[in-house]
């Protein structure tokens, strides 16, 4: 006869699994963003924009179908990137308007022709068209 396990000791078990695993979580997506803000700071110092709506179709595409091939609800996983990637796109946003007004401040500095011939006073901070991936 087998012995039936405790369900306090088994919930107590289960819960530290889930602990460990909230833990990683948090500190993959700690890299993930450090990634992101590199790509934001490299952006914004090229004048491209925040967001790509191309790379974001891709890797929609390549989550759900990494979810359908984990059991998760691929649904989940879009809403889960969706989340992220505004995340990202407000810290690319954030770089690329800490850019502009760096360079702004060097060009007040250099005096009115030292952006040169054919520059525009504006910036291409990056565009509104909501949450896109990096």
């Amino acid at each position: 006869m087998t012995e039936i396990a405790d369900p306090a000791v088994t919930l107590q078990r289960l819960r530290a699994s889930i602990d460990n695993i909230d833990a990683a979580l948090i500190f993959m997506l700690a890299e993930r963003f450090r990634c992101t803000q590199q790509v934001g700071v490299l952006k914004a110092e090229h004048g491209m924009p925040a967001s790509d709506p191309n790379r974001e179709r891709e890797q929609i595409s390549r989550l759900r179908s990494l979810a359908l091939d984990a059991e998760l609800d691929p649904e989940f996983a879009h809403k889960w990137f969706t989340f992220v990637v505004s995340e990202v796109i407000r810290h690319h946003n954030t770089a690329a308007e800490s850019a502009g007004s760096d360079a702004a401040g060097a060009a007040e500095s250099a005096g009115p022709d030292a952006a040169g011939p054919g520059a525009s006073a504006g910036s291409d901070a990056g565009d509104a068209r909501g949450p896109q991936e990096s």
